[in-house]
């Protein structure tokens, strides 16, 4: 470190160098819910056992917390405030495609206009519609455009420019890694505390009835009926009003604040329909059964005047007497139940097992699907307040105005079940209990978070309490009905008695109204009742005693009383329950008393030490109670003198049961024992001690401790979890303390260990327990994090004689534990390599012999102390322990630790390593507190630790390497849990480095790294387990120091100061040159140097390599590891300086090499979007079969370079055949935007010193790496960002949250320290990082669909701020990239290949969707390049230049004025130079149209206005230019711009047919014809129009276009050069279609193929040609057209042949074979277009007017569905009132017409062929392929009915001619020729007939046979219903002969149609016969009679024949040849010839 110079050693000074200590121990006091801790009375002496209780839950936590976190708390506070509003200081970037939307709503305003676009026209028609571009205004003009700068000086200046107003931090805009990965965040475990149910207000308002006569007592509980348990303790409350209340005064001596409360909290723990808010009413007793009491309730009302009024005031005395005489008796008298279903509202309830279970604290299913468990999820350790958020109960105010009567003989509980389960029921118990009037108000809500003036069951007050409020509320214990895992916090002792049932049915007549006093007695005598009994309403706050109230009358009574009752803390065996049985005389008799006594029973409250809890059925005593009766139990008394009476002979009569509630009291029996021992150790006590009903003498106490320490995880879990505190700290005291026992050392600490590893066993193997995300038991968490502290240190006596030799003694820690753990594990560790820990090997038997010496020596002689031990207080904190001399046998509490998790064997130690995690904190928090303790912060490191502790922690930790290259291998993959065990080593070691020597530890993870990769074979496993171990440790916040990154020799060549070798030396510069080349990889140098960071990059570099499967979501690790790490860096204060940040970038650089490597792998983000240019959503599930879909960038990419020999710096995508990409879109963004980081970051010099000496291979790599980060980073601006879910840019959950995140991920422990300051994770929903702790499985679906919906406006507004500002930034570091490429290269002069590479990522950049920030600098570059490499950039990339021409086009029609004013000086720049340098200006010329044509077709928002104004701009330049006045380039550029121009007018027409996509098409058509002299032009039109067809999913006709353009190529080709394997131009290509010929009008004449800049596209090659027709291929197959596929790849076949491309013809032919498989399948099924006439009528049409087309629509359009269409697109023109659909197809009358209407005549068509044709047509597809004649047929009848007689019915038939044939480039064509013949009647009737009987042979002869079609046909021909069937038919024409002699030929005909048709007939009944079911016997029967009918019927008119057509004819009728019968002739033809 000496040799770092002054700036480094300042930079690592910055840095927080190594700080001393990184750890600090802190006392938090803990939280306490009461203004005072809940404590015993004060003033007795407590037991131990006691103490250590209440110690446990009043001592203050102990944390270790890290100090150095984000170097200090104050500046990350600064800082964190600061990031919260992050993104207001960033600036708003301007985006284009933002502004469109806007202005998009101007183009649809308003109907429009429709012009006819008559074929013919030639294009100079349009100039009509040209207006005059100088009569516009231009844009401003770059004022400095033409001035003349040096090129370096116009660099310079852009360089400055790019500087200023850059973000400093690139990965503050980029969203934080998905929490997926970030395993470093270690979630803070939840604090303990006191557990809260669901908090429920319920709030008394009024209760009374309707009179109101005397005092009526209130008690509310809550009730489970499903699990039949009360849930609650009792809530006494009073609401008569001070009248009433006054009746009772000589009772109640006084009234304490506590009893007067209106208002409960009840907790409900476990939700349900089922529980039931019970409130029972009881009056004061007197004289009467209830329901005579009740009687008056029932009839009397209050209002009611006269008698009734009398009444109540004689029962208001009466009552008041019996107050004052039996004022503290109580009778029941009435209840009521409220079900709390509606409260819970239902969506809780559904759910409510998991949900039970989930408070529970078991891991919840996983159907998390609402906000709300996201919330209990994450601040859920189940001891969370509101388990449930509030808001999901209703508050609820209730009115209730009957209520039940009590039954006297129905009082118990188990009744109350039965009645509230009838009531839910039927919710009425009317019909068998009698009701009462009156009114009970309440409301019920949920309690507030901090409920002021409330009082905890103890009655202690609870924070905030107000002084001045007069009645509080009281918190009402819960009884949950299932166990509740939560430790206990607080003292809490009570005891609650339920006397049930007493049986005195055998008694004296005297017993009949019978109450119980119950007492809690702490001696015999009357004076010794405590006064511990909670009071019930208005009275004092505790009682002496209690009396239970009176069922008249009833000698065996049922009591539902609940005595509550504040144990003391101390309890002995003279307490006791005493209760005392009276009988209570209601009438008053003379000199009797109230009273009469019947007898005694009690109850002991400590049987054997223990408390008494249960059920009891007790005897009852008859006389007063001997002496020393309590200390037995009433059962067991022995026999007295005199003698016991008791009632029924000592047998029980009186049911009771008792309850604890109690955190001192463990009721569970293992659990007791061991306490009991352990106390039995500590303090002094008398041998024997009894435990339960065994003495254990001093002789036994340590065999039965060892006993009860196995033992203890044998106790239940609740209770072992309720005492887990105090139970861990007495094991791991024990584990610790030397124990003196009668005179022997007793060593306990391998049982403790053990113990404690069976507990921690059990606890994570319940299901009721909850787990964080790392597997981490939630309550062993909390309890190491704030808990746990070091066992107190024992001090023992010692003698100075014999112990002043042992303080020399160095400390090592010699204990019985290794020798005696030996035999343990001598086998284990012979199995293992022998560590230095072995005991065998360094304890000798002297070392051995001396430690026992030294114990005895230090052991007191006096023997009745030697248990005494002292519990120093305050020891921990302070030295003073250390400060007197330390016996050698003092063991260190992580030395004994470790030793014991190293000699643990078998199933311990099995969970000793599945549980590290547990044991690894306990060590880190113990040698933290042991540095804090003996103050060893300034020793060095090194010496801190004994070396037998660091060979202890060496041997865990290759132990727990193995264990978790052990669980990998296993068969059955025990992933996760090695997954586990690796996380928690993981964050060890990342302690450790915060504690002991940092190479110690290093070393620990080189071995680590080291064992893993010898163990494992699995690549992906093997990574994936290292980067998560290497990604905790290197989120250490001293990752940076610990890396010694300030040693990077980054900026010694460029450094300021000239270092000493390059001066002195002369082949410096070779050698400077290797070395920073060398900085750029990952070598065995730098990993020396930089330890973690070379592992890291090791394994990134392994990752990428690898292929085996799996492998993506470990590269995904990788990436986001180190991309997690860049952005702690961006994100922390202490990184923020420029220096600093070129120093950490120089720690990276070999991650550089490692991407450029990775290149091909990379996911290529520019194919999926190649096609669809702008507004698209890139998905990446998508993207992979799209980017097989035609995609024409592509396709001809891949064909064209392989032909195309020079082709510079071929791009990703122009690599044949790229191997698949293997990384996902995320990954590769990911690893992009750290490459881009770097690049940002690191030393300028440097970089630039770097390029300059790569080859030109290397940096077309980083110009492929540069194309790609462009589209990867590409703006997908605010609207996509609600489909883009699934890209990594769109993970950002909320901005705010995430930055803050990432913030605190960056600072250090990764935002542990961010979590203490954490503000409460209440209502702020990005309160930190708690909110995503428990993510993992439970929430990832429900994150994705929420993640969108919640979103505001305003956070979506940020985020696409946040985002812009990314793109900005990230395409602004490109370009500084590109820069540094183009200068270095210029340098090297290798430009000519560089250049290109260049040009394409910056043509990349402009297609992309760009801020005007970097639009502005891009143009700037751009203009810098054409100065100076104009002449290079026209000769050599011409088509760059062209892709170039076209993007600053696209610019130029920007709505922005900033963008347009660039984008036109570069253009005028580009022609400008073009023009100069080698006079290229044809060229360019060319490519600018061609590219204004390609944007007028595709861009939809594309806006003329703003291009004009931009022409009109460039024409300003030209004028202005005062350089090129004198040469013709003024001219030439304003005949360019007219050109441009009234292409543009084009456009305006295409605009206004936006909607109509066939009139579309007309136009786009008709400008590509306009262009028939300009190939390149046609070209670039026919394709637009192949697009706009592939869109509206017209395959056939985009295919079409593209052999058209496919055919001008071909021309073109063949005018060059005369190859025999090229067709020979338009005419090859008549197979696929007639009209391919058009295309041949391009002839030498007209356009000589040398001329410059003409057919420079590269489509005019045989490459181009070949991509032309594959993509025609392709969509044919789509189409199904397939029989034109093989027409195609005729074509395309031999062109391949000659270039000998083998695997493009394997490619092709298995297309064919596709295809032909398509045809032999689908055949017939092939569904080809459907065809309609339309006809356009009315001027409103224009030119449209009476022009008739034939539509192709897709197949099976019906009539309506295309004449919904038109009418609908026409209604919108011209209003829906003014068009009309012609539903006829008669000839129109034009005359007839409303001349303000517009008509659409639509009539269905069919294709139609002449004789001779079908001979050639014989297969489905002829008949479909190549059409261009259709007919239609119109019914008319003379007299001007469509429909008649069949006498008069005639038919017209129509044949159209269309200009071209179908399939063709359009959808639509012109009709040029319409033929028409009328049918007469018998004509028609002849047509039917046929058509009739060829439909009976298809139907009979069809295979397989079709009985039910057969049926159809038959029943329509022979059915006897049939109307106008084949028998009236033959009635009405072959009734008899016809007279005229024109007609015998028809008449004869139709008569042989109709002997054909009998005889199908015939055979179809037949053939039917064969195919009947036996049920259709009848239906056939039916049909052959029918059919003989017929035939009967039609046989004399069959039989009769004309004699004059069978005699010789010998003259000749004219009439033969007349058009009628010659045109019958031709349909006729056509109708056999079908038949056949």
């Amino acid at each position: 470190m000496t040799r770092l110079n002054n700036l480094d050693s300042e930079l690592a000074q910055e840095l927080g160098d190594f700080p001393e200590d990184d750890l600090d121990i802190v006392f938090t006091p803990k939280e306490c819910r009461t203004l005072q801790p809940s404590l015993p009375e004060d003033g007795v002496e407590l037991d131990s056992h006691v103490r250590d209780c209440v110690q446990t839950y009043i001592r203050e936590w102990l944390i270790v917390n890290r100090k150095n976190q984000g170097n200090s708390d104050t500046c990350s506070l600064k800082n964190k405030g600061s990031r919260k509003d992050f993104h207001k200081t960033l600036q708003k970037q301007t985006f284009e495609s933002e502004t469109l939307d806007s202005s998009d709503a101007n183009f649809q305003a308003g109907p429009r206009h429709v012009y006819a676009l008559p074929e013919e026209a030639s294009r100079t028609t349009l100039a009509s519609s040209d207006f005059d571009l100088r009569s516009l205004q231009p844009d401003p003009r770059l004022e400095n455009l033409l001035r003349h700068v040096s090129a370096e000086e116009f660099e310079r200046q852009n360089e400055e420019a790019r500087r200023t107003n850059r973000h400093a931090e690139l990965l503050a805009l980029y969203p934080s890694v998905d929490e997926e990965d970030a395993v470093e965040i270690r979630p803070v475990p939840d604090r303990p505390k006191e557990h809260l149910g669901n908090r429920i207000l319920v709030k008394l308002q009024t209760l009374k009835f309707d009179i109101e006569i005397e005092p009526l007592f209130a008690c509310i509980a809550l009730y489970d009926i499903k699990e039949r348990k009360k849930i609650s303790e009792n809530f006494h409350c009073d609401l008569n009003p001070d009248s009433l209340r006054g009746f009772l005064r000589s009772h109640t001596p006084s009234i304490d604040l506590s009893t007067q409360a209106r208002s409960a909290v009840f907790s409900v723990t476990y939700p349900s329909s089922d529980i039931y808010l019970v409130i029972k009413i009881e009056k004061v007793l007197q004289q009467g059964e209830i329901g005579d009491c009740a009687e008056p309730y029932m009839v009397l009302k209050e209002s009611e005047a006269g008698k009734t009024k009398e009444k109540i005031e004689k029962l208001k005395v009466q009552a008041e007497s019996f107050c004052q005489r039996l004022g503290k008796y109580r009778m029941p008298f009435a209840w009521i139940p409220i079900s709390l279903t509606n409260f819970f509202n239902l969506s809780t309830l559904e759910r409510e097992i998991p949900e039970a279970e989930g408070l529970n604290g078991r891991s919840t299913s996983d159907k998390r699907a609402t906000l709300l468990q996201a919330r209990r999820l994450s601040e859920r350790s189940l001891s969370s307040e509101d388990s449930y958020p509030i808001s999901n109960f209703k508050t609820i105010s209730l009115t209730l105005s009957t209520f039940f009567k009590q039954e006297g003989d129905r009082l118990s509980d188990e009744d109350l079940f039965k009645f509230l389960a009838d009531f839910k029921r039927s919710s009425s118990l009317q019909r068998r209990i009698k009701t009462l009037p009156g009114t009970l108000k309440l409301e019920i809500s949920p309690a507030p978070e901090n409920l002021g003036y409330c009082l905890t069951p103890e009655l202690l007050p609870v924070k905030p309490f107000p002084e001045n409020r007069n009645r509080p509320h009281k918190e009402i214990l819960e009884f949950p009905i299932r166990e509740v895992y939560v430790p206990h916090t607080i003292y809490r002792n009570l005891l609650y008695v339920y006397p049930q049932r007493l049986n005195f049915a055998n008694r004296p007549a005297s017993a009949r109204n019978i109450t119980i006093k119950i007492q809690f007695m702490c001696g015999e005598d009357p004076s010794c009742a405590m006064p511990v009994i909670f009071g019930k309403s208005s009275g004092p706050e505790f009682v002496q005693e209690i009396h239970t109230a009176i069922t008249y009358h009833n000698k065996s009574p049922d009591f539902y009383e609940e005595v509550k009752i504040k144990l003391p803390a101390k309890l002995t065996e003279k307490h006791h329950l005493l209760f005392t049985f009276y009988h209570i005389s209601c009438q008053p008799k003379q000199g009797a008393s109230v009273e009469t006594l019947l007898g005694y029973s009690w109850l002991p409250i400590l049987l054997n030490d223990r408390l008494q809890t249960g059920h009891y059925c007790l005897p009852v005593a008859l006389d007063k109670l001997p002496f020393h009766y309590s200390i037995h139990s009433p059962e067991k008394v022995p026999s007295q003198t005199p003698p016991i009476k008791w009632v029924e002979g000592h047998k029980g009569v009186f049911n009771v049961e008792v309850q604890a509630v109690s955190s001192v009291h463990t009721q569970d029996n293992h659990l007791e024992k061991f306490f009991t021992l352990c106390h039995s150790l500590e303090s002094q006590v008398t041998f024997p001690i009894r435990l339960m009903d065994q003495k254990i003498t001093e002789a036994t106490l340590e065999h039965e401790l060892k006993l009860s320490i196995i033992c203890l995880n044998s106790s239940r879990l609740e209770p072992l979890v309720l005492f887990l505190h105090l139970v861990l700290d007495k094991l791991f005291q024990l584990a610790v303390q030397p124990m003196v026992i009668a005179g022997q050392t007793a060593n306990f600490s391998q049982f403790a260990f053990e113990s404690v590893v069976a507990i921690v066993n059990s606890l994570h193997n319940s299901k009721d327990l909850s787990k964080d995300q790392h597997g981490r038991n939630c309550l062993l968490a909390s309890y190491v994090y704030y808990v746990f502290r070091l066992p107190d240190p024992q001090r023992e006596v010692v003698k100075a004689g014999a112990g002043s030799s042992a303080v020399l003694t160095e400390s090592r820690y010699y204990t019985f534990g290794r020798t005696s753990a030996v035999s343990v594990g001598s086998k284990l560790l012979q199995s293992r390599v022998i560590s230095c820990s072995n005991p065998d090997i360094t304890v000798t038997q002297t070392a051995t012999d001396e430690e026992v010496k030294n114990i005895m020596s230090s052991k007191p002689m006096d023997h009745s102390s030697s248990r005494m031990s002292f519990y120093v207080e305050g020891t921990n904190d302070m030295p003073s322990v250390c400060a007197s001399p330390r016996p050698s046998n003092k063991k260190h509490f992580h030395e004994e630790l470790a030793l014991q998790m190293v000699v643990s064997t078998g199933m311990v130690r099995e969970s000793v390593f599945k549980y590290a995690w547990f044991f690894f904190e306990l060590l880190i928090k113990s040698m933290a507190q042991y540095v804090h303790n003996i103050e060893k912060q300034d020793n060095p490191r090194r010496s801190r630790f004994s070396d037998r502790f660091k060979d202890d922690i060496t041997t865990i930790v290759s132990v727990v390497t193995s264990e978790i290259a052990a669980l990998l291998v296993k068969p059955q993959k025990e992933t996760e849990q090695a997954e586990k065990i690796n996380i928690s080593l993981a964050f060890f070691l990342y302690d450790l480095l915060s504690l002991m020597d940092r190479g110690f530890v290093f070393n620990l993870i080189k071995h680590y790294c080291n064992q893993l990769s010898n163990k494992l074979n699995s690549l992906s496993t093997l990574i994936s387990m290292r980067l998560e171990f290497l990604r905790i440790l290197c989120s250490h916040e001293h990752y940076l120091n610990l890396n010694l990154f300030f040693m990077t020799s980054a900026s010694a060549p460029a450094s300021p100061s000239p270092s000493l070798s390059s001066q002195n030396s002369s082949s410096c510069s070779s050698f400077q040159d290797q070395k920073i080349a060398g900085m750029f990889d990952l070598s065995a140098e730098y990993r020396q140097q930089h330890f973690l960071t070379g592992l890291l990059f090791t394994e990134l570099a392994a990752a990428l390599d690898a292929d085996s499967e799996g492998i993506s979501k470990v590269q995904r690790k990788a990436v986001s590891a180190i991309l997690s790490l860049l952005s702690s860096h961006d994100l922390d204060p202490r990184c923020s300086k420029k220096e600093v940040k070129i120093k950490i970038a120089a720690l990276y650089l070999p991650l550089v090499g490692i991407i450029l490597d990775s290149l091909p792998q990379l996911h290529d983000f520019t194919i999926s979007d190649a096609r669809s240019g702008k507004g698209r959503t890139g998905n990446p599930e998508e993207e992979q079969e799209s980017a097989g879909a035609i995609n024409q960038n592509v396709a001809l990419a891949i064909a064209g370079n392989q032909f195309n020999l020079r082709s510079s710096g071929i791009s990703l995508v122009s690599l044949p055949y790229r191997q698949s990409a293997t990384l996902g879109p995320d990954t590769t963004r990911n690893l992009l935007i750290c490459f881009l980081w770097i690049m940002k970051n690191a030393d300028e010099n440097l970089i630039q010193k770097w390029i300059s000496d790569l080859p030109s291979m290397q940096l077309n790599r980083i110009l492929d790496l540069l194309f790609i980060c462009v589209s990867c980073f590409e703006y997908k601006g605010k609207q996509s960002s609600d489909k883009v879910s699934t890209q990594a840019l769109q993970k950002s959950r909320d901005v705010k949250a995430r930055l803050e995140e990432a913030l605190l991920r960056g600072e250090g422990a990764r935002g542990e320290m961010m979590k203490r300051c954490r503000i409460p994770a209440g209502n702020d929903r990005s309160a930190g990082l708690n909110e995503n702790l428990r993510w993992r499985k439970e929430q990832t679906h429900w994150r994705q669909t929420n993640e969108r919906q919640d979103k505001t406006k305003a956070e979506l507004d940020q985020e696409a701020l946040i985002s812009g500002n990314l793109a900005t930034e990230a395409n602004l570091i490109i370009l500084d990239m590109q820069e540094n490429i183009i200068q270095a290269s210029f340098a090297a002069e290798c430009r000519d290949n560089l250049l290109g590479g260049v040009l394409k990522v910056l043509v990349n950049s402009l297609g992309c969707d760009q801020s005007t920030t970097y639009l502005t600098h891009c143009f700037a570059t751009l203009r810098a390049l054409i100065a100076k490499f104009g002449d290079f950039l026209f000769e050599e990339e011409v088509e760059q230049c062209a892709d170039l021409c076209q993007r600053v086009l696209h610019h130029c029609s920007s709505s922005i004025d900033i963008t347009r004013t660039q984008a036109c000086a570069t253009l005028y720049l580009l022609m400008r130079y073009s023009f100069s340098s080698t006079s290229n200006f044809a060229r360019v010329k060319m490519q600018v149209t061609m590219s204004l044509a390609s944007l007028v077709g595709k861009s939809p928002e594309f806006n003329e206005e703003f291009l004009r104004r931009s022409l009109r701009t460039i024409l300003a330049y030209a004028e202005e230019d005062v350089d090129m006045q004198a040469t013709p380039f003024p001219i030439q550029v304003e005949e360019l711009l007219c050109n441009l121009n009234s292409i543009l007018s084009d456009t305006v027409k295409m605009r206004e047919f936006q909607e109509d996509p066939e009139m579309l098409m007309d136009l786009m058509y008709r400008i590509a014809k306009g262009y028939q002299t300009s190939p390149d032009l046609r070209l670039t039109w026919l394709q637009n129009m192949a697009e706009k067809h592939t869109k509206r999913k017209c395959y056939t006709e985009a295919a079409m276009c593209l052999v058209h353009a496919a055919a001008l190529v071909a021309e073109y080709l063949s005018m060059l050069e005369d190859r025999n394997y090229l067709p020979v131009g338009s005419v090859s290509f008549q197979n696929i279609s007639s009209n391919v010929l058009e295309e041949s009008a391009v002839s030498n004449d007209v356009l000589s193929p040398d001329e410059d800049g003409v057919c420079s596209g590269r489509y005019f090659s045989e490459s181009g040609l070949v991509g032309l027709l594959e993509q025609a291929a392709e969509l044919f197959s789509t189409g199904g057209l397939y029989e034109t596929v093989n027409e195609v790849y005729k074509i395309v076949i031999p062109i391949l042949e000659a270039h000998r491309d083998f695997r493009k013809l394997t490619l092709t032919h298995s297309k064919l074979q596709k295809a032909f498989d398509s045809i032999i399948n689908k055949g017939q099924k092939r569904m080809f277009g459907t065809y309609f006439r339309v006809g356009f009528y009315g001027s409103k049409f224009g030119d449209l007017d009476e022009q008739e087309f034939v539509y192709k629509e897709p197949a099976i359009t019906k009539l309506p569905e295309i004449s919904h269409r038109l009418e609908g697109f026409y209604g919108q023109c011209f209003g829906e009132d003014a068009v009309e659909v012609i539903k006829d197809s008669a000839p129109v009358d034009k005359r007839k017409l409303d001349p303000n209407k517009a008509y659409i005549q639509i009539t269905f068509v069919e294709p139609y062929f002449d004789e001779y044709e079908m001979k050639d047509r014989v297969t489905y597809f002829e008949k479909n392929f190549n059409l261009c004649r259709f007919m239609y047929t119109t019914p008319f009848t003379m007299d001007g009915r469509p429909r008649g007689e069949l006498s008069e019915q005639y038919k017209r038939n129509t044949i159209l001619t269309t200009m071209h044939a179908f399939p063709y480039i359009k959808t639509r064509i012109n009709v040029i020729q319409k033929e028409e013949f009328i049918l007469t009647p018998i004509e028609v009737a002849i047509e039917d007939m046929r058509k009739k009987t060829q439909e009976l042979s298809a139907a009979t002869n069809q295979e397989p046979p079709d009985a039910k079609m057969l049926q159809m046909v038959l029943q329509g021909s022979v059915g006897a219903t049939v109307n106008q069937g084949p028998l009236e038919v033959a009635q009405v024409f072959l009734a008899e002969i016809p007279a005229d002699p024109k007609l015998y030929r028809h008449h004869n005909k139709l008569r042989l149609c109709f002997k054909e048709f009998i005889m199908r007939c015939g055979e179809a009944v037949e053939k039917n016969k064969r195919l009947i079911t036996a049920d259709q016997r009848e239906y056939q029967l039916e049909l052959r009679k029918n059919y003989g009918k017929l035939k009967e019927n039609l046989r004399p008119m069959i039989e009769r024949k004309i004699p004059e057509l069978y005699k010789p004819v010998v003259k000749v009728h004219s009439t033969r040849e007349s058009f009628r019968n010659h045109s019958f002739r031709k349909y006729d033809a056509q109708t056999s010839s079908q038949s056949t």
